[in-house]
């Protein structure tokens, strides 16, 4: 099977701390990788050092067979390919739905008119806001603008799509619609690699899971290994405190 990201060694380091300590990690043509495990374990960071947000100190990234980290890599060629999903959703306030979903088309792919609208358009129906199109931002819930989101990252034709946290700014009730969305680009086949806290969603959703720790993968595997009988103690802490949140360790009533 294809790799659409090869990760090797991964390394970044903020000044003394190091935040991933050597990640190796494929994520395969039409495969969805979620991310899981708990804040400041380096998750986002990984994510960024996809795509080049974030400069790695060490190790190389190949992203749809071009390495990213090469210096002589054409970093803008390569992010076409790719669509991110921010926890924010950095739609442009002063534009329509629609126009928030033409406006790379045109300025980055040479794609006008009614064909850029076409695309958007079967898109949003594709996110369930074909309803939207001439709507701004701020006239729509959390969990619309991050729809719009998704949709304008499709509009793209990413080979491959990242999604970092995408529903934790997000009211709870508006959680499912997003998450809806994207298990339908799973269904579809679309290449994910998705960082988040929701565990029934990689459950069902992923055909793999990684939990990370203190910048360093911990376990992979299968959903039903990873979440449903990890191997590693570490793992089995995590998801005691994230499944069951009234759970309270043994000795520590009272810190």
């Amino acid at each position: 099977m294809q790799a659409v990201v090869e990760i090797r060694d991964l390394r970044k380091s903020f000044g003394d701390n190091e935040v991933l300590s050597g990640i190796d990690l494929d994520v395969h043509r039409g495969e969805v990788v979620c991310v899981i495990g708990p804040s400041g374990s380096g998750k986002s960071t990984l994510l960024r050092c996809v795509n080049l947000l974030e400069q790695p100190t060490a190790g190389t990234v190949r992203v749809v067979d071009h390495e990213v980290t090469d210096p002589d890599c054409d970093i803008d060629r390569v992010r076409r390919k790719v669509g991110m999903v921010f926890q924010q959703f950095n739609l442009f306030p002063h534009l329509s739905v629609l126009r928030n979903c033409t406006i790379a088309q045109d300025k980055v792919l040479g794609r006008k008119g009614a064909e850029a609208d076409r695309v958007a358009r079967m898109h949003l129906e594709r996110v369930g806001l074909e309803d939207k199109v001439d709507a701004f931002p701020a006239q729509l819930s959390g969990g619309q603008q991050q729809r719009v989101a998704i949709a304008r990252a499709l509009s793209m034709d990413p080979e491959l799509m990242l999604f970092d946290e995408p529903t934790s700014a997000l009211d709870p009730e508006l959680v499912g619609d997003v998450l809806t969305v994207m298990r339908r680009l799973a269904d579809d086949g679309m290449t994910m690699l998705v960082v988040t806290h929701e565990m029934a969603f990689a459950r069902e959703a992923a055909d793999r899971v990684v939990f990370m720790d203190a910048g360093a993968i911990v376990e992979e595997g299968a959903p039903e290994q990873v979440i449903g009988a990890p191997r590693e103690a570490r793992t089995r802490e995590f998801l005691r405190r994230v499944l069951d949140p009234t759970h309270v360790e043994p000795g520590s009533a009272g810190r």
